[in-house]
């Protein structure tokens, strides 16, 4: 365990990330590494580990002080010892959690629980999920990877080898807590700091489940499917309830935040719910009107285009955008007008041109007239 990669160096970022970038650069590898894009690609799937943990420690305000400060022992006290150790596998009962929440309640500044056996909620874990264009259009179920922390099946959590249980520690009695007299100048100074023995736990443990090494808990992977809804979009976020890190002492579990990525379309672009679309006519087409087969979300449709259509021309194809996230209501496709200038054209083809061009006027060209009428203006002034 003693050559696990610095955090940092783990997601790409310096020490002096803002939360922003730490998460942005989270979102990055996990996209890169995410189990969907790697099928049977173990060593995807360590990085994919190896990302998840370190923006979970990096992007907890407590656990990423005590990782600055102390390194890989700040957040796993087993880090170089062994896995051996006191209840909740830490070495002597040590807990890290315990000791700094012991001066000025830790470095959040909220004072732990006193009683070390109250529920406590599971922390919330992230992901990534890539989906297409057409799926966040229209919602899918997707299967989705993720980390998450739940108690160890074999010691139901208690973190004592099957057949045995934890034992209430006799240094504090069970309250996680002990008093210490210490004179001074001043007079006895009485402080209240988490209990060496069990370190802070308010139970010992004499034989550590194999398993879990004596903590209770076992990090795994899962892949399950969830809804994603119609009408999400880039960067969004969605959250399912329980789905987090187990709880401690039978608290609840956390929830799970699915960072959603959108694959780029061939032919669309998306701003707010409207879709926007190019379309190339020939320039027959633009000249005389055409019927024409436009691709749309839900399949391809017929339009009239104009006679005499211009390029950078755009209609709207009402209600043919995508759907809002809230369901109400959808947005519409906007579809911008080319005109493809032919090549490699036959000598009959260009003596067609040639007497076209002969037989036209100014009137046939409004952009044209214009423009040569603020030319000569110009020149005249």
């Amino acid at each position: 365990m003693a050559d696990k990669r610095d955090y940092y160096e783990v997601l790409g970022v310096d020490k002096s990330a803002s939360d922003d970038e730490i998460k942005k650069a989270f979102r990055k590898k996990a996209k890169l590494y995410h189990p969907d894009l790697h099928p049977d690609d173990k060593e995807a799937e360590k990085n994919f580990k190896e990302v998840n943990e370190a923006y979970e420690v990096l992007s907890d305000k407590d656990k990423k002080a005590r990782y600055d400060q102390f390194g890989h022992a700040g957040v796993d006290p087993n880090y170089g010892a062994g896995g051996a150790g006191g209840y909740g596998g830490y070495p002597g009962g040590f807990d890290v959690d315990d000791i700094f929440s012991s001066f000025f309640g830790g470095f959040g500044g909220s004072r732990r629980q006193s009683n070390p056996n109250a529920p406590r909620r599971g922390s919330d874990v992230e992901t990534v999920c890539s989906i297409s264009f057409e799926e966040a259009a229209k919602g899918c179920r997707k299967k989705i990877s993720y980390q998450r922390i739940d108690n160890c099946d074999e010691c139901g959590g208690s973190g004592a080898k099957k057949g045995t249980s934890p034992k209430t520690c006799s240094a504090c009695g069970g309250s996680g807590r002990v008093t210490i007299n210490s004179r001074t100048p001043f007079g006895v100074v009485q402080t209240t700091r988490a209990c060496d023995a069990c370190g802070g736990k308010g139970k010992t443990v004499d034989n550590p489940c194999p398993k879990c090494d004596g903590k209770g808990r076992i990090r795994h992977t899962l892949e399950e499917e969830f809804n994603i809804p119609a009408g999400v979009d880039e960067g969004q976020r969605l959250s399912v309830s329980g789905k987090g890190n187990a709880g401690i002492n039978h608290g609840p579990a956390g929830d799970l935040y699915i960072d959603i990525t959108v694959r780029p379309h061939p032919i669309f672009e998306r701003k707010g719910n409207d879709v926007y679309c190019t379309l190339p006519l020939t320039f027959v087409q633009a000249c005389l009107g055409a019927e024409v087969v436009v691709p749309t979300l839900d399949g391809k449709v017929k339009y009239t285009i104009k006679e005499g259509i211009q390029p950078g021309d755009s209609f709207r194809l009402k209600g043919r955008g995508i759907q809002s996230l809230n369901g109400r209501g959808k947005g519409d496709e906007y579809v911008k007008v080319t005109i493809e200038v032919p090549k490699n054209l036959s000598k009959r083809q260009k003596e067609l041109l040639q007497e076209f061009d002969g037989q036209s006027s100014e009137k046939n060209y409004q952009s044209r007239k214009g423009f040569f009428n603020k030319l000569k203006e110009l020149f005249e002034e």
